[in-house]
């Protein structure tokens, strides 16, 4: 019986695996690269809705190859792939539109991008007004088995509520811990 139920779990276990293995159908990926364009791309359902999956492919492999290729400013990687392609342009015919562009882009963002040092940096602190408590007071009244929540707020003004769910529905967060 031992071994039976070892079988019987050993193949449950295979089973599984060979379900999650099953490769996504088209219309499972172009919901995920619609959803990683989405969030990632900057893209809107609107974009992306009237796109069949070919449209969706190029935009997520282009999107896909920017963030893949991403250098930081100032890095070393970035410094020397400048160096090689000024070298290489002056001897070399132009390679590709596409990489041209991304270098012709790059440039132009290093050009506007200006660094400051902290100590030029200044930030006036303006401190935040604190939120004066609103409720002051709360009492309970009893009218047979009814009990009603009376709330009393800084401005003197006060409502009752018949049930404590309406009138937690009825304040914030801060005036709970208040009360």
């Amino acid at each position: 019986m031992e071994l039976m139920e070892k079988r019987r779990k050993h193949f449950v276990v295979l089973r599984a695996q060979e379900k999650r293995n099953i490769p996504p159908t088209k219309a499972q990926k172009r919901t995920q690269m619609s959803t990683y364009l989405k969030h990632i791309g900057g893209f809107t359902y609107k974009q992306l809705k009237g796109k069949n999956f070919d449209e969706i492919q190029k935009l997520f492999d282009k999107e896909m190859k920017r963030v893949n290729t991403f250098m930081a400013m100032g890095s070393e990687e970035l410094e020397s792939k400048e160096k090689k392609t000024e070298g290489s342009k002056e001897t070399a015919k132009e390679s590709d539109e596409a990489e041209e562009a991304n270098e012709d882009d790059e440039r132009e963002l290093l050009k506007h991008l200006v660094i400051k040092k902290d100590e030029e940096i200044a930030i006036d602190a303006i401190p935040l007004a604190t939120k004066l408590l609103v409720i002051v007071d709360y009492k309970l009244h009893k009218e047979g088995m009814l009990v009603h929540y009376q709330l009393i707020r800084a401005d003197g003004s006060s409502k009752r509520y018949s049930s404590m769910i309406r009138m937690l529905q009825g304040i914030d967060k801060e005036e709970l811990e208040v009360l």
